[in-house]
């Protein structure tokens, strides 16, 4: 009964044309939201990024602080 009732559905109402059946406005509303989304994670990303290479740089998850100050007085 459960595979019947598709195409029982489809005959009564009619199969629409490949030219009718569009996305629409809700559909360009959810790929804009979904480009925001990701757009969105993607700074958070690099955002969390750096601060766990400052972190890193600093020390916090016991490696050696990296003293950058030796570095600008060799390039400058």
């Amino acid at each position: 009964m459960n595979s019947l009732w598709p195409m029982i559905v489809a005959e009564k109402t009619g199969i629409p044309d490949d030219k009718d059946v569009v996305a629409g406005w809700l559909g360009a509303a959810v790929l804009l939201a979904l480009i925001v989304a990701v757009a969105l994670l993607c700074w958070n990303f690099t955002h969390q990024i750096r601060k766990a290479k400052a972190a890193k740089d600093a020390g916090v998850y016991g490696d050696k602080p990296v003293d950058n100050s030796s570095e600008d007085d060799a390039q400058g």
